[in-house]
């Protein structure tokens, strides 16, 4: 305390208060000296520990992710055999990856970044040509291994199996950004902002992509209404 407030204070009077910081500076300094953490996904949080060498936590995301990432490669190039290879491809760079690995977006934003990439060079390079001569087949096995609807009849479980074919086949002519897309959006469920960053574009350019897809599907599929 300065001399003049000592002198005040003896007086009895009240000292004068010292100005304080406003509530909006008080939450900026605080801010700047303390940032908020980002919060990290459980899959990305798992892939830190990769970066320190914990295999374990490899082995969880491998168990957890290799399923859908099968299931969404081989919708993209119509091969269970092609898609299986591209899934190890696929694991095999995240791991290889591991020692440079920031968790700047949602793990599975980069994961599917990985496998759409391989994917779409797959299709680029037609090493998925000889998928089309052995789609109607690989779809029949496909429909084979599905737990059929007691409530139809044979028939019209034929019915129905042929028109899921007639959509894969639909989803399957669209351009391949589109496909990927389409796969993303309606049977992985993720969101436009991480179709956007697995593509790399806006969300406005997902929305688009996405617009002219269905309306190319609904086009091809009008019968089926």
């Amino acid at each position: 305390m300065t001399p003049d407030l000592m002198e005040l204070s003896a007086s009895g009077l009240r000292a004068p208060r010292v100005p304080q910081r406003s509530w909006r500076a008080r939450v900026d300094y605080v801010s700047a000296v303390r940032p908020i953490q980002k919060t990290l996904d459980p899959d990305s949080e798992l892939m830190l520990r990769v970066r320190d060498g914990d295999q374990g936590s490899f082995e969880s995301l491998l168990e957890k992710h290799r399923g859908p990432m099968i299931h969404f490669l081989h919708r993209m190039v119509q091969n269970e055999a092609v898609a299986e290879e591209l899934t190890q491809e696929v694991f095999l760079r995240v791991f290889k990856s591991r020692g440079s690995y920031q968790p700047s977006a949602k793990f599975t934003t980069w994961l599917f970044r990985i496998g759409t990439h391989l994917a779409l060079n797959c299709i680029r390079d037609g090493r998925n040509e000889k998928s089309q001569t052995s789609l109607d087949k690989e779809t029949a096995e496909g429909a084979g291994r599905q737990v059929p609807d007691r409530s139809r009849t044979v028939e019209q479980e034929l019915v129905h199996q042929a028109k899921l074919r007639e959509v894969r086949q639909a989803i399957q002519s669209l351009p391949a950004k589109q496909r990927a897309a389409v796969t993303m959006h309606k049977y992985e469920e993720l969101e436009y902002a991480q179709i956007a960053g697995v593509i790399g574009c806006s969300e406005p350019a997902v929305k688009s992509l996405l617009f002219r897809a269905y309306e190319a599907l609904r086009a091809r599929l009008a019968h089926m209404a």
